[in-house]
């Protein structure tokens, strides 16, 4: 693997490449066996965002135009990847945009902390009122399962960072996560975290060690180095969260045929799922709403 600051060299010597930065754990005092070294870029002639990896080395790769446009605050709240952003170590920045918007997030005055609080509590909100009306019109276990993975989406990408902008933090989007969060605030907020631990039922060592088994024959051959990674370095719980939400993502149409699918192909979804040990249907949707509760009252 290259190292971070050769490829670094090579980005900044392309006249495409306007901004870029190093995210993530890697290279800092918190990093660990499994942190990713990460390039985030701004970069002209891109249409859209993407990911991709060079030797060994992740690029998340950016238009170059948002780079203006999310120094506005509404701008980057609607569309940004706003933790990234806000935690990036600048290496190359020619116009300042990038450091412009860094210090927009890094400096959010309590009101404007508050109303993006609301505004993410309400999009949950609309989330789960509308897993509640798909599941009015059928109990099977298709909507059963998507309750489930839609009260885990609303968790990790609406209320977690809505606790964390009470401490005035950004989340972390490493496969470590249920740690972070826990470290973060599980002091402060504790009914919070918990919800967490109701939603996706980490079950320790021996439940990671059966999805990680359960993942084979599903097309899941990174996201179970990532987990292994996690699961050797002691992080369980990471390697688990990390394998429920991406069979789920990856398997959404599985999910929605499941009476269709063979017996071994629902054997290993039910296990990487959580499908026998987690909360499924309304009571998902249940604890969910609790959880957005907690975080609201800073529980």
């Amino acid at each position: 693997m290259l190292e971070p600051d050769k490829i670094a060299e090579r980005l900044i010597a392309d006249r495409k490449v306007r901004a870029l930065a190093l995210v993530g754990s890697y290279g800092t005092p918190e990093q660990w066996q499994g942190s990713v070294p990460t390039l985030l870029t701004f970069e002209r002639g891109l249409l859209s965002p993407q990911t991709e990896t060079r030797a060994g080395i992740r690029l998340e790769r950016l238009p170059y135009e948002k780079l203006e446009l999310w120094r506005d605050w509404d701008a980057a709240q609607a569309s940004a990847p706003l933790s990234l952003l806000a935690t990036g170590r600048v290496l190359y920045d020619p116009t300042g945009n990038f450091g412009r918007i860094q210090r927009m997030l890094l400096n959010l005055g309590p009101e404007r902390q508050a109303l993006y609080r609301q505004e993410l509590l309400a999009q949950g909100q609309t989330r789960l009122s509308e897993a509640r009306a798909v599941l009015g019109r059928g109990r099977a276990v298709p909507e059963q399962l998507l309750a489930l993975v839609t009260a885990r989406e609303v968790a990790l990408g609406q209320l977690y960072p809505a606790l964390l902008s009470l401490l005035h933090l950004w989340p972390e989007s490493e496969v470590r996560l249920p740690h972070a969060w826990r470290v973060a605030a599980g002091l402060r907020f504790p009914r919070s975290v918990y919800g967490l631990e109701r939603l996706y039922s980490f079950g320790g060592p021996e439940e990671a060690r059966r999805c990680l088994l359960a993942t084979r024959g599903l097309g899941l051959v990174e996201q179970e180095r990532r987990a292994r990674a996690a699961y050797t370095a002691g992080y369980y719980d990471g390697a688990v969260r990390l394998l429920r939400d991406e069979a789920a993502t990856l398997h959404r149409a599985d999910l929605g045929r499941w009476n269709l699918l063979s017996p071994a192909r629902q054997a290993k979804l039910s296990q990487l799922i959580g499908l026998e040990r987690s909360p499924i249907g309304p009571t998902a949707l249940e604890i969910a709403q609790e959880l957005l509760e907690d975080v609201r009252e800073g529980r």
